[in-house]
């Protein structure tokens, strides 16, 4: 097979191209990335000789690219995405443009070039907006609280109309919280275990109550390819681990991993628009698909933070001081 994936610098895809090239020996693996803001190009620098692998630099945004990269391929999964929450308050057009019209353009590709292959636009629990009690299934209606999922919500939009107007064989997945290896400094989890182990404060933004349900990205991963596989065209399929936390709990969790005091917990003032919780219900890709988390949160947990402290070469080059500094977290808007 031969698979074009957007985004492959980026957390999440660049785990999925190493994931899935570990376990299908016959795929060929294309990665287009615009190597903007969130990439990172020693994500993949393990397998950058691999000749199952091959690397274009470019923007999904950009329509003559995508046409010729999208003529090659029997499958696509649109990973490429803006998705830091901060950074779309303070300037939404990035997001507009690699979320939405990234999106679009490939499906317009796909529908004039190459109609008949696989596209899986991955998309967020955040289109959902929050909940207090229960969990959201996929006919739930959207309603984004911030530009990011705003974004996100937009594509889906279009990758649905596309399916039922063209007939094109789309299918949209939502995963909740990922964490694990090569993700940014800048998101909760990695940015904690750093400056506790520098011994720096810890931000959290209000009391830390905000609950989010957390998957380890490999689980992630897997449910991608199972949905590339076996998934149905025109379905949403959620994806959970069932792992609701606080903030506050995943924080106090990493600091008690790392043998490190409380009082580096350092509050500050809540973001605009902020969910209070994000749960969703993934029960239709458990029993229609076959896929299950094989992670518990401690386990992802422990073997993240060990990550962390095992590769400091990565993360260091992106650890400026404007990030690691106690004051400028808050973003200004």
């Amino acid at each position: 097979m031969r698979l074009l994936v957007t985004g492959g610098y980026g957390f999440i895809a660049s785990n999925l191209i190493r994931y899935t090239l570990e376990k299908n020996s016959d795929v060929r693996i294309t990665n287009v990335d615009s190597l903007s803001f969130g990439s990172n190009p020693s994500n993949l620098k393990d397998i950058k000789r691999d000749p199952r692998y091959h690397f274009v630099k470019g923007d999904i945004a950009n329509p003559s690219l995508v046409n010729r990269l999208v003529r090659k391929v029997d499958a696509v999964i649109n990973v490429a995405a803006e998705t830091h929450v901060d950074r779309s308050i303070a300037n939404p057009k990035p997001f507009l443009r690699s979320n939405t019209t990234g999106a679009f353009t490939i499906l317009e590709s796909v529908r004039k070039l190459n109609p008949k292959i696989r596209v899986v636009h991955v998309s967020t629990d955040e289109i959902y907006g929050d909940i207090l009690g229960g969990s959201f299934n996929e006919d739930q209606r959207l309603k984004p609280s911030n530009p990011y999922a705003a974004s996100k919500a937009a594509a889906d939009l279009f990758a649905l109309a596309y399916h039922r107007t063209y007939g094109l064989n789309v299918t949209i997945t939502r995963c909740t919280n990922n964490f694990g290896p090569y993700q940014s400094p800048e998101k909760l989890i990695p940015k904690t275990i750093i400056r506790a182990h520098r011994n720096l404060p810890v931000p959290i933004y209000g009391k830390g109550e905000q609950v989010r349900d957390w998957i380890y990205v490999l689980d992630h991963c897997e449910a991608l390819i199972k949905v590339l596989e076996k998934g149905e065209a025109g379905e949403i399929y959620n994806i959970s681990a069932g792992n609701e936390l606080r903030n506050i709990d995943i924080v106090t969790s990493i600091l008690d991993m790392l043998s490190k005091p409380r009082d580096l917990l350092h509050f500050v003032e809540d973001r605009p628009g902020h969910d209070n919780r994000y749960c969703l219900d993934s029960s239709k890709i458990r029993s229609r698909l076959g896929w299950k988390p094989r992670y518990s949160f401690t386990e992802g947990l422990k073997e993240t933070v060990n990550w962390y402290l095992e590769n400091k070469y990565w993360w260091r080059p992106q650890a400026l001081e404007k990030m690691l500094h106690p004051t400028p977290w808050k973003l200004k808007w």
